[in-house]
């Protein structure tokens, strides 16, 4: 790469495209030695209740058993799971409810007892073998119903069952809905159940090493989960050193800490010998984390020009057993409302609530996926009633250029809602096709759809933003970079490396980004999640490019006899700025600092930036749909996003981005959905047979497109790509499906049964 071109904005191959395509990527699960004891985690087979005793007799004299341990051996250290920053200020930190093992089940699969075998064919006898005695207690699985006075209490210290209760109250709602001659729209949206389904399964190993406990894990979060491991074992954070290799998909389940608590202490009950715990595809989806379930109900009262003069929101978030993220998924969902469509009028209560079912965490998104169907089905609700065309409606009333958001200080710089509209109108044809699928009587009919979304950069100022880089000169002129922001298949390092370039003026094959973090080695940094790395890492890698350049400069004046600051790096050369000549190649500088017997050096550099400032990305989708009224089926037949997420690092790889978000919202609007028996809890489909994600036959053309506005608070220009791409895909292949139709669907997926329901209750069928 010639290092006088931007290297930022092109389209290079991925760093580690090589390793992964032949299969020589190194993986927890490849790095395991052989000799490794297998653990297995035996869960509750009830949804609530008390453990009264274990039996282990019969399963530790199974040959091979090395040690049962049970929730009543356990230290009773609580700590939390969530992957947040860690907080000093006790009321900024997230709930500790969470033991290695329970005696008190709270979910169907709870965590009771562990083995600790030579094989898996043992520790899975040991399991089989252990006898439990519960104590079963009621339980409940609605989250509206839990919240009722006679509803099962799952936690002691919150009635109710509430975890977490926010309000908005801007202007006055109840005066402003008196205006004469408004209209009400109202509407309950219902969101599902879903799991990650990440390729590789939850694994990590652990050993001891010198006195202290080593985690090598598939976590997005190493230096969080470092600390979690010594809150949970009662040891101090220093003699915990976690290990984080390549990743296969995390999507915000691995942004919690699951088993590298219970790994860690079952290393240390066995004399620190090396212990592996992989979970099958059926404990991932149970005992890991899923997306939060979210009822929202929407009042909206309108005047005939489709000004809005007051609404009203209500969000019952369904956190399952335990509060892992907790308030901040529905929290930040009920924060879009009063923005994505200014109204003065405003009042909003967002409620978490405890359930008797798998624990509910991060997922790609974090709340704004639930936000957006709910809030983007009602505006076509409320164009509707109306009797306004919906793209119309949005292109009038949607965030303005200009506005600015007070409590996270975010503005919106450019004319952005109306270019991406533009671009994604054109690509599918709407005015043609909205005309051409008008007044369809038939029994399969047409629609097109369109859903706009907003979503943050970051978790400033909610929680700490902070990245750390370090930069090493190799004797060869090339350079190593370290960040804690963690390659989980998104690629990460590659814009890591192309930012690092860039700013120092060598060629981009030659900067070596460090994938496997270490929090013995790696500089402190939060992790992988809130689409927060190109933005948070572009200001710690710009700096510390920044200071080792002007380090290498400082050496090269030395060696060339000219002043600094008439030096410049390009291509990997010490060049003269004002002919550009040529003085020395970096690698010859490296080599003469290195090795120098009169002025010798280590050329490094290493800075931290606390970012606090946020920012806003935007987009939209487009969905169009064929509808079988009488088979009650829907058929995407064309789906297009369109994305501001400031400059583009790399073209290629935000294409990618925003095709397996539209795949992950495709399955989240259509199939998916996690279903608990109400009997007992019990998930009925918890695997990939029964569990329907979408697949390449349920997909048309996936087609992506860019607006670029350079962001101004960002290092490089960037902003959010990772997780948007889902948000608006489920609402807009609803309203598609109401295009076609007229009936408004109050849930998703939109299954047979769904449509079938309300295909019935509208009288279609």
């Amino acid at each position: 790469m010639n290092g006088k071109e931007h290297v930022v904005g092109k389209s290079v191959k991925r760093v580690d495209a090589f390793e992964k395509v032949t299969g020589r990527a190194k993986y927890t699960d490849d790095l395991c030695d052989k000799s490794a004891y297998v653990a297995k985690i035996l869960h509750s087979t009830i949804a609530h209740g008390t453990v009264k005793s274990v039996d282990t007799k019969e399963a530790e004299s199974i040959p091979g058993v090395v040690k049962v341990v049970t929730c009543f051996d356990v230290p009773k250290y609580y700590f939390p799971t969530a992957g947040h920053p860690w907080s000093t200020e006790p009321a900024h930190q997230d709930v500790a409810d969470r033991l290695l093992l329970t005696d008190k089940v709270r979910f169907y699969g709870d965590d009771v007892a562990a083995v600790v075998a030579e094989n898996d064919v043992a520790a899975a006898q040991a399991l089989r073998a252990i006898n439990v005695e519960y104590e079963e207690l009621p339980f409940v699985l609605d989250v509206q119903e839990a919240m009722k006075e006679d509803a099962p209490l799952i936690h002691e210290n919150y009635p109710g069952n509430i975890l977490n209760h926010t309000t908005i109250r801007n202007g006055n709602y109840e005066e402003a809905k008196k205006e004469p001659g408004l209209i009400k729209v109202e509407g309950w949206y219902d969101t599902p159940t879903v799991q990650h389904c990440h390729i590789e399964n939850f694994i990590c190993y652990a050993y001891m090493e010198q006195g202290r406990i080593v985690v090598v894990s598939s976590t997005q979060i190493p230096h969080i989960c470092r600390r979690i491991v010594g809150q949970a074992l009662g040891i101090p954070w220093g003699d915990v050193r976690v290990i984080k290799p390549y990743i296969g998909g995390g999507f915000g389940n691995k942004q919690d800490i699951l088993y590298e608590p219970l790994c860690a202490y079952l290393s240390t009950v066995v004399g620190g010998r090396l212990v592996k715990l992989d979970n099958s595809r059926e404990e991932t989806f149970a005992s890991t984390r899923v997306r939060h379930a979210i009822r929202t109900h929407i009042i909206s009262y309108v005047r005939s020009d489709g000004s809005f003069a007051a609404r009203k929101i209500e969000c019952f978030s369904d956190q399952g057993a335990y509060a892992s993220h907790g308030h901040g998924i529905a929290a930040k969902g009920m924060g879009a409302f009063p923005q994505l469509y200014p109204c003065s009028n405003v009042e909003g209560d967002a409620y978490t609530v405890f359930t008797n079912k798998s624990v509910a965490g991060a997922m790609r998104g974090y709340g704004i996926p639930q936000a957006m169907f709910a809030g983007e089905s009602h505006i076509d609700d409320v164009a509707k009633a109306l009797g306004i065309s919906p793209y119309e409606f949005r292109w009038k009333y949607l965030m303005p250029k200009g506005y600015a958001d007070g409590f996270s200080k975010n503005v919106n710089y450019f004319d952005t809602f109306h270019q991406c509209m533009e671009k994604g109108k054109a690509h599918i044809d709407y005015d043609r096709k909205v005309k051409e699928y008008a007044n369809q009587t038939g029994d399969v009919r047409k629609g097109i759809g369109v859903a706009a979304f907003w979503y943050n950069t970051g978790v400033w100022p909610i929680s700490l933003e902070t990245s750390s880089c370090r930069m090493v000169l190799n004797q060869d002129g090339s350079i190593q970079v370290q960040v804690a922001e963690t390659e989980i298949g998104q690629g990460a390092d590659t814009v890591f490396a192309q930012m690092a370039a860039e700013t120092l003026g060598i060629p981009f094959e030659r900067v070596h980004v460090m994938t496997v973090q270490d929090t013995d080695i790696t500089p402190f940094g939060t992790g992988a999640y809130a689409s927060r790395q190109t933005y948070m890492a572009g200001f710690s890698i710009k700096q510390t490019a920044s200071l080792l350049k002007s380090h290498i400069l400082d050496t090269a004046q030395d060696l060339t006899r000219h002043t600094k600051e008439s030096l410049d790096i390009i291509d990997g050369n010490i060049i003269r700025e004002g002919d550009k000549e040529i003085l020395m190649s970096l690698a010859d500088l490296a080599e003469e600092k290195l090795y120098s017997l009169t002025n010798n050096g280590h050329l490094t550099a290493e800075s931290t930036y606390q970012a606090k400032t946020n920012a806003y990305s935007f987009g939209c989708t487009f969905a169009e749909v064929e509808v079988d009224i009488l088979a009650c089926r829907a058929v995407l037949k064309k789906i297009v996003n369109v994305h501001d997420c400031g400059k583009l690092i790399n073209p290629q790889l935000a294409e990618a981005q925003v095709h397996g978000g539209m795949s992950m919202g495709i399955g989240y609007g259509m199939s998916e959905k996690l279903l608990f028996d109400e009997k007992t809890g019990k998930p009925l489909n918890d695997n990939l047979l029964d569990y329907k994600l979408s697949t390449f036959m349920d997909h048309p053309e996936l087609e992506g497109d860019f607006v670029e506005n350079y962001e101004p608070t960002s290092a490089y220009g960037t902003k959010s790509l990772g997780e948007p791409p889902v948000c608006s895909v489920a609402p807009a292949i609803r309203n598609a499906v109401l295009q076609a139709t007229g009936v408004a669907i109050d849930e998703i997926p939109l299954t047979p049964h769904v449509l079938f329901r309300r295909f019935k209750e509208e009288g279609l069928i």
